[in-house]
């Protein structure tokens, strides 16, 4: 018999969770039940928690789709978060407890995105370990991020047309108002060149914003009282991400996120954050990437960082 139970989340379990969230060693926000209820309405959750002798010592953040287990398919990452002291011989037991209760639950496959190593607050490879031995790795993406621990390589050229950019009456400005950005700059922006719009709607932003203040917070460039360009960061304990970053035309001629990028860079170097994270260059094509968009994140200081994608099937 089984040494651990596992358990499907319900809302009983809002405050056991969330609290386990804020103390895991590689906890976010963005697994807080408030961020990931957000968009409830469009997956079904099945998110799981995972007990030995009545102790919580994991939660796995994820969705049902079909006869599939997800790491969450709101989210940009999951897999299994754990306690900040957990043995290795636990992961394995937390491994082989998870086959009979999907098993029994109708899964045939669990889809794992794993997290990127620089979210972790203290290593946290050991589930990655024993997934490996047994999961297929199907995708593999690049994940950009400027490491503090390291001295920036931003490219000469931007540090030039920086320098030049102080001579142009730029404004940064932080607010919790989103709509300047999302309505004057992002959704034409992403409409224009993508035909696409972003992942959250104006409404949902500000909803979570209301809910992280602290964590989610938007940038904007003006010049002469005119929105230029805007980033929107999602801030971890020790983790910046630009979760969306555009400029208008005139907003380009003047370089105008590239100046407001390299304010923030040095800006939360000078705060002791541990990196700068610009996300992926994930594109569908030969290559799997967008070369411009690549080049331009390194150019801006970033090193290539992996998110692992697994496949695990559940056979009997």
């Amino acid at each position: 018999m089984s040494q651990l139970k596992v358990e499907r989340y319900a809302v009983q379990h809002f405050d056991l969770w969330n609290t386990f969230i804020s103390e895991a060693k590689n906890g976010t926000f963005l697994f807080h039940r408030h961020f990931m209820e957000y968009h409830k309405d469009r997956f079904e959750d099945f998110s799981l928690l995972i007990y030995k002798q009545d102790s919580l010592i994991a939660v796995i953040p994820a969705n049902r789709n079909a006869d599939s287990l997800y790491s969450h398919q709101g989210l940009t990452f999951g897999g299994l978060i754990l306690k900040q002291k957990q043995s290795v011989k636990d992961i394995l037991l937390i491994f082989e407890a998870l086959f009979p209760f999907l098993q029994k639950e109708k899964f045939k496959s669990f889809i794992v995105k794993e997290m990127p190593e620089i979210y972790f607050k203290t290593p946290a490879f050991e589930f990655s370990y024993f997934l490996a031995k047994q999961a297929k790795l199907y995708k593999r993406e690049m994940v950009l991020a400027v490491d503090y621990s390291k001295p920036l390589t931003i490219h000469k050229t931007k540090l030039k047309h920086f320098r030049k950019a102080k001579d142009i009456d730029f404004e940064i400005r932080e607010s919790s108002d989103f709509t300047p950005f999302w309505t004057d700059v992002l959704q034409p922006r992403l409409l224009e060149k993508h035909q696409v719009k972003p992942v959250h709607s104006l409404e949902e932003i500000t909803y979570l914003n209301t809910c992280f203040p602290k964590n989610i917070k938007q940038f904007d460039v003006y010049l002469d009282n005119k929105i230029l360009a805007g980033l929107t960061l999602f801030e971890n304990e020790h983790i910046v991400k630009s979760q969306y970053g555009a400029t208008t035309k005139e907003g380009e001629k003047h370089r105008a996120l590239d100046f407001l990028f390299l304010s923030l860079i040095y800006k939360y170097k000078a705060e002791g954050k541990r990196f700068f994270s610009m996300g992926t260059a994930t594109e569908q094509n030969r290559l799997g990437y967008n070369e411009g968009l690549l080049k331009q994140k390194e150019e801006l200081g970033c090193k290539v960082y992996l998110q692992d994608f697994f496949k695990l099937q559940l056979n009997d």
